[in-house]
């Protein structure tokens, strides 16, 4: 059987819940073949992010021509791409190798709070990456940077979308965690207006959602679902693996991407 060949291009996250490591564990748990393309290494673990290197952007490139040509993508994701050199290289290869199933996540503040892109590499991943995005996943404070709007509201949320898919995304998903009440994300395709809402869990151990729920989105999308399952499925996913947060370290604790196999009946399965 041909695997569901995954790509996600991406930061590492030496404490294992965020980037890299997230994601490799949710394309794994969901049915796919995960490939990696590390953009920069980070010292980080619960309590924060306590140093970056970046990958120089030519071997950024090899990564990518090592696995493309060989190997193949079906479906890909990035997340942490720091620097507008990077972020050029990541575009070039994603039209050279016509990959249209792509979720941008665009990173830019880590959990405990340190930035995770220069400044002026903003302006470069709206103008390289964004317009290639099938799906674009930003958080309320990325979609505040991405819209040069404030959001405190589900109408905010709505304005925001619209300006962000102007920018170029053909799915616009922002993410509402970060306001109170439900959980509820907001997909704007250009032409309707789609809540996906789940029960807002209390807890401290929310490490790499980001990750994990774009990663888990790329991952149905590259099983042949459409945005719309594909993001129902992937807001089951991350919601259980909150559910089951790790409790490790002393700070924000990882979710637990291992969830639909350990904990029966969680019915987080693609």
């Amino acid at each position: 059987m041909k695997p569901v060949r995954i790509l996600t291009i991406a930061g590492s996250d030496s404490g294992g819940g965020a980037g890299i490591q997230a994601d490799l564990k949710t394309i794994t748990v969901l049915g796919g073949f995960g490939m990696s393309v590390i953009t920069a290494l980070t010292a980080q673990n619960t309590l924060g992010v306590h140093g970056i290197h970046d990958v120089p952007p030519a071997f950024v490139a090899a990564q990518f021509d090592a696995v493309a040509s060989d190997i193949g993508i079906d479906a890909a994701k990035t997340g942490m791409l720091a620097t507008s050199e990077v972020i050029r290289v990541v575009a070039g290869k994603i039209r050279e190798y016509g990959i249209e199933k792509l979720v941008v996540d665009p990173v830019m503040v880590a959990k405990g709070g340190m930035s995770l892109i220069r400044e002026e590499a903003k302006k470069t991943l709206i103008a390289e990456l964004v317009p290639l995005a099938f799906v674009l996943t930003p958080n309320i404070p990325e979609a505040e940077v991405l819209s040069q709007t404030r959001i405190a509201t589900l109408a905010d949320m709505n304005n925001a979308a619209r300006i962000i898919r102007n920018l170029g995304a053909r799915h616009v998903v922002v993410k509402g965690g970060h306001l109170a009440g439900d959980a509820a994300d907001l997909l704007f395709d250009g032409h309707e207006f789609r809540t996906f809402s789940a029960p807002r869990i209390e807890t401290a151990d929310t490490h790499g959602t980001g990750c994990t729920y774009s990663a888990a989105i790329a991952t149905a999308l590259g099983r042949g679902m459409d945005v719309p399952e594909a993001l129902a499925a992937a807001k089951r996913y991350i919601t259980e693996a909150i559910r089951y947060a790790w409790r490790v370290g002393g700070g924000h604790g990882p979710t637990n991407h291992l969830a639909p196999l350990v904990r029966p009946g969680a019915g987080a399965n693609l």
